[in-house]
């Protein structure tokens, strides 16, 4: 299944970027088909699906300058963790991200606009042109509706207002306004409902299939899109729908949850999948250097600093991007919260008891902390070029998440004690008391749970900005605009109907 993510989109047609930027050669492609040969057959369909998957994927490439990653983007403002690389020089765009200093031209936020929107591109031609005129294919429709919903949910939580965009454009639409965030999360809610309608649960998938939109993924979707409008009863509804499935469960240990051994596991309700056999190298025809590839190289960025750390546990040196902060570690200890700790970061004294070395220098960035949840483990690559081949999953929803969100959701509409209930679930998989606190300090032990549970996955940023609580928590925050990332400026440049978010 994962070989097949990787290498298996040849046989589609088109291949347009966002809404704005498709540059067109009126020549004919041999050994392809036309949109309107294609799309025909259960093959087909299944391809042009499969292509839809593919942008997941894409949580890092070469766009504009330097490494652009929709997940650094996410991460990188938040308190979790520190730009790093080798100096401020390194990627001045991560820096900058990390240090609330960003501007319109950001090359990895102009990449999360557009990857994004790649996504939407390709669920559209799939929804538009595959005719449902069989289960398969009715289930292949509902698949990419529900991962255009995610790609909108993805866009609109960064940026508020953007283009809603649910056909294949003609150039002379290609000027496209911004649509208000109302609608496009009107949306998300239509395509999350209807794909929760026609998918299967995840049980009922094949193991090789476990990677596909279920019904709990749709239903995920569309409850944090009604949390993130404040609609708490409809949030705890939907998210109950999902716990009363049956369908999913915490893994028992923890550190299993971003193993090999917990992936597409029990805990899993969306992943962008990887391998570690596609056998990249450092050659000309290794790895592709430049392109928007599916390698996993993230894992490799984000490894302690090769030349002033070595190797421990497991653990491959890296390049020294994304270091835990010292507040994310002293939020662990507050806590007394060891078991979570243990598998998210280490302490520069913990690496050195573990026999690895350090050579005292203070790399750029570094807090004294080290990387372990999404850690450059030598058992999630090969052997040939480490680097550039880990296999590790991007595990972008899990029912921890879904039980801390319906914890929050049943709170805020008045059910504490359905609140308290999913919260503890959470916290007593990891051997911490229960939480009997209600009201305001109900609501703190969700936020600080949140912090924990979910540090380094992408979520604290936009939970600090919904909660209001960004300002007090965040460095050079400015309120009034870092609740929203700017619009890129190349975009604007295209279409002249674009308008820029406040600030920038």
């Amino acid at each position: 299944m994962k070989s097949l993510l990787i290498k298996g989109f040849g046989a589609l047609v088109l291949f347009v970027g966002i809404y704005a930027c498709a540059d067109f050669l009126d020549v004919d492609v041999n050994n392809q088909l036309s949109v309107d040969e294609f799309y025909k057959t259960d093959d087909d369909a299944n391809q042009a699906t499969m292509a839809v998957y593919d942008i997941l994927q894409w949580h890092q490439n070469q766009w504009g300058s330097g490494w652009s990653s929709p997940y650094m983007v996410k991460t990188l403002p938040s308190d979790e963790s520190q730009a790093g690389g080798a100096n401020a020089g390194d990627q001045p765009n991560y820096v900058a991200i990390d240090r609330m200093a960003f501007d319109a031209t950001n090359a990895p936020i102009e990449a999360t606009w557009a990857v994004n929107y790649y996504g939407i591109y390709r669920a559209n031609l799939v929804i538009n042109n595959v005719e449902a005129d069989n289960d398969f294919k009715s289930r292949l429709v509902a698949e990419a509706k529900a991962l255009r919903a995610y790609y909108y949910l993805e866009l609109v939580s960064l940026f508020g207002d953007v283009p809603l965009i649910l056909t294949e454009l003609s150039p002379s639409e290609y000027n496209q306004s911004r649509a208000p965030k109302a609608d496009v999360y009107a949306q998300i809610e239509a395509d999350a409902t209807a794909a929760a309608a026609v998918l299967p649960n995840k049980s009922e998938y094949s193991s090789a299939d476990r990677f596909r939109m279920s019904k709990g993924t749709a239903h995920a979707i569309l409850g944090k899109a009604q949390l993130y409008q404040e609609n708490w009863s409809g949030a705890a509804s939907t998210f109950g729908t999902i716990i009363s499935s049956g369908e999913y469960g915490l893994e028992a240990n923890y550190s299993d949850v971003f193993a090999e051994v917990g992936e597409l596991g029990t805990e899993s309700i969306m992943e962008a999948v990887y391998i570690e056999t596609a056998g990249y190298d450092w050659g000309a025809n290794g790895y592709p250097w430049g392109a928007r590839s599916e390698s996993n190289i993230h894992i490799q960025l984000m490894g302690a600093r090769e030349g002033v750390f070595s190797g421990v546990d497991s653990l491959n040196n890296g390049w020294g991007f994304n270091y835990p902060s010292a507040k994310l570690w002293d939020a662990f200890v507050a806590e007394g919260d060891d078991v979570r700790r243990a598998s998210t970061l280490m302490s520069e004294q913990e690496y050195i008891d573990a026999g690895g070395e350090y050579d005292g220098s203070e790399p750029f960035d570094y807090q004294g902390y080290l990387r372990r949840k999404y850690g450059a483990y030598s058992t999630e690559s090969n052997e040939d070029v480490f680097q550039l081949n880990y296999g590790t999953n991007w595990r972008l929803i899990r029912y921890a998440d879904v039980l801390l969100m319906a914890a929050e959701a049943n709170h805020r509409a008045g059910n504490d004690g359905a609140a308290q209930t999913e919260l503890n679930k959470v916290r007593s998989r990891v051997g911490l008391a229960d939480v009997t606190a209600t009201g305001s300090d109900l609501l703190n032990a969700i936020v600080k749970e949140r912090q924990l549970e979910l540090a380094l996955e992408g979520f604290r940023y936009i939970d600090l900005v919904r909660w209001g609580m960004a300002a007090d928590e965040l460095d050079n925050f400015q309120t009034g605009k870092h609740e929203l990332l700017p619009v890129p400026q190349n975009e604007i440049l295209r279409a002249s109907n674009l308008t820029q978010n406040p600030g920038y």
